[in-house]
């Protein structure tokens, strides 16, 4: 059965481009959530403009879909909470030297 942890794991393999660290420690992921086959994924992005958006929403969509035991993928992008640097992991910080 999938799990929030393993699809959070699978994602993890979703590097922004342009800051070069996973969608995850970056704390664009905000939830999700798991109905037997399904996963609905909310999430954000950097920005509303962001360049690399399609890229990385059909990336999250593409590698959760791979998992075994999922037959469908929902990706919704929300804008609210806006995303900032303090939604980042601790590793993400250090790895971009933000103290």
């Amino acid at each position: 059965m999938v799990s929030e942890e393993s699809v959070l794991e699978k994602i993890k393999e979703i590097i922004d481009p342009e800051i070069g660290i996973n969608i995850v420690d970056m704390g664009l992921i905000y939830g999700v959530d798991i109905n037997d086959t399904t996963v609905d994924i909310t999430m954000t992005l950097t920005s509303p403009g962001c360049p690399a958006g399609g890229q990385i929403i059909n990336g999250t969509q593409h590698v959760t879909q791979q998992m075994d035991g999922v037959n469908e993928v929902n990706v919704n992008v929300v804008w609210t909470p806006r995303w900032n640097m303090e939604m980042m992991s601790e590793d993400a910080k250090d790895e971009l030297g933000i103290f």
